[in-house]
């Protein structure tokens, strides 16, 4: 990977810190203006626009429940959202999507339950609630049940060329549950 050096912008801009100039570079997220006397100075400044957030609609009638003022919905980096209107000032945010508490333990753990989950790409996936004690995770559906083969606690619904069936969740079994 080359290695791009800064250059100068069109108009000259000075760093409000030691008014030495500011130039352009490259960074991970996109170009940003940095003072040329970097070692000694660590200004940065975006080129583009930081607010990542904007308001979709306002939902007349719904207020805060921490302020009073009316709440938003937002689109996000992460999707849609509800959250207030005097965001700064108060930081009060809902979930649109709220997960589904499935009710049914873990078969790892035994103290947590599953939760569903969606990831960042967007797949839902069951997890313990215990997280970083317990990382049991799981790609299907969980359902209640014994596998008739090994006696694990827990099997899961899986779609396949027959339709919906039941599969143990076990990674080490993982056979198909006859009815």
């Amino acid at each position: 990977m080359s290695k791009q050096l800064p250059f100068d912008t069109d108009k000259n801009e000075y760093c409000p810190e030691c008014n030495s100039l500011l130039v352009i570079r490259n960074g991970v997220h996109g170009p940003f203006l940095a003072c040329s006397g970097y070692p000694q100075c660590h200004y940065i400044k975006p080129l583009r626009p930081t607010a990542e957030t904007h308001i979709v609609k306002i939902l007349e009638g719904q207020s805060c429940p921490k302020c009073g003022h009316d709440l938003v919905l937002k689109q996000g980096r992460f999707g849609m959202f509800i959250g207030c209107t005097y965001y700064p000032e108060c930081e009060h945010t809902e979930l649109i999507d709220k997960p589904d508490e499935t009710k049914i333990p873990c078969p790892q753990c035994q103290t947590g339950n599953l939760l569903q989950r969606k990831s960042r790409f967007g797949k839902t996936f069951y997890a313990c609630d215990n997280y970083p004690n317990c990382q049991f995770i799981l790609n299907n559906k969980p359902v209640i049940g014994r596998c008739l083969s090994c006696d694990y606690p827990l099997l899961m619904e899986k779609r396949v060329s027959q339709g919906v069936r039941l599969f143990c969740a076990s990674k080490r079994c993982g056979k198909l549950q006859e009815e």
